[in-house]
């Protein structure tokens, strides 16, 4: 666990006295699939969020670790890292990074982002990736911050919805 006090002032404008706790979520409670509800609103609209059991699957898989973070003991913040072997090495994806609207500019994303990079470099991959779209420019920022790089790649989708039979 990661333990990010931000009484001393840091970069990305943390507010003094808000103490962020990461923790790897291991269990189904009631607690994270609450907030779990209650957060991925706030980054996606049209995902449905997660019930008991689906949330069961991502904690359960070997390929995800969720992360949480907690301010003043409660979880504010939610990240999942991806991890799996493929034939050119150990890949590294962070997803779904959500911070609670009302807890942001306190240091939160950059407590969850770090917490994932280490968490990936002792499992032994050469790089983390990640996407976020343009209008999200303050995650940009501290994505850049923490010493991400923007890539020049071309990102594809495949919408089952949308395929034609």
């Amino acid at each position: 666990m990661l333990a990010l006090a931000t009484g001393r002032r840091r970069r990305g404008g943390n507010l003094p006295g808000v103490s962020v706790h990461v923790e790897v979520v291991r269990d189904a409670t009631d607690e994270v699939t609450a907030a779990l509800r209650r957060l991925l609103p706030q980054l996606s609209t049209s995902a449905e969020p997660p019930d008991k059991q689906a949330l069961h699957r991502i904690v359960g898989s070997e390929a995800t670790t969720l992360l949480a973070a907690r301010a003043e003991g409660e979880i504010v913040g939610l990240l999942a890292l991806a991890m799996f072997p493929i034939p050119t090495g150990l890949r590294a994806w962070i997803e779904d990074v959500i911070v609670d609207e009302a807890a942001r500019g306190k240091g939160i994303g950059e407590a969850l982002t770090r917490e994932a990079l280490s968490l990936a470099q002792a499992a032994g991959a050469r790089t983390v990736d990640l996407t976020s779209r343009p209008s999200r420019a303050a995650a940009g920022r501290l994505y850049e911050r923490v010493g991400f790089a923007t890539r020049s790649t071309r990102i594809y989708r495949y919408n089952f919805d949308d395929a034609e039979s």
